[in-house]
């Protein structure tokens, strides 16, 4: 049974991001459905996967982040409009038994995502 999962490193500061909000949508027939929202705990992960079993299909998601929030309560500069603030993440699933792991490395003024294991 394949699932999804997700992380969210402050690499500016070297820690977990925790609290970060992050929605996840599906595409199916070119359309956005957000499927649920989830929220990062201490170790910067969700408690469990973000998509398993039968909510996990081969299509396209996306999993947006509110980095902004994040960001402005870690005491970033809260001047408006900030540089980073929703982040979207696209990506597709081919095989929906496999584990794709989707991370998020975050500091105030960039970002990169990888697939991990």
């Amino acid at each position: 049974m394949g699932y999804v999962t997700t992380h969210v490193l402050d690499t500016a500061k070297g820690c977990p991001g925790n609290g970060v909000n992050i929605d996840v949508y599906r595409y199916m027939d070119g359309q956005r459905q957000l499927i649920k929202t989830v929220t990062t705990n201490d170790d910067g992960r969700c408690n469990n996967p973000i998509l398993e079993g039968d909510d996990l299909i081969e299509s396209e998601y996306e999993l947006v982040f509110h980095a902004g929030e994040y960001l402005v309560n870690q005491g970033v500069d809260g001047k408006s409009p900030a540089f980073l603030d929703m982040i979207p993440i696209r990506f597709g699933v081919n095989d929906a038994s496999q584990h794709y792991h989707v991370p998020l490395l975050l500091s105030p003024y960039a970002y990169s995502t990888y697939r991990g294991s």
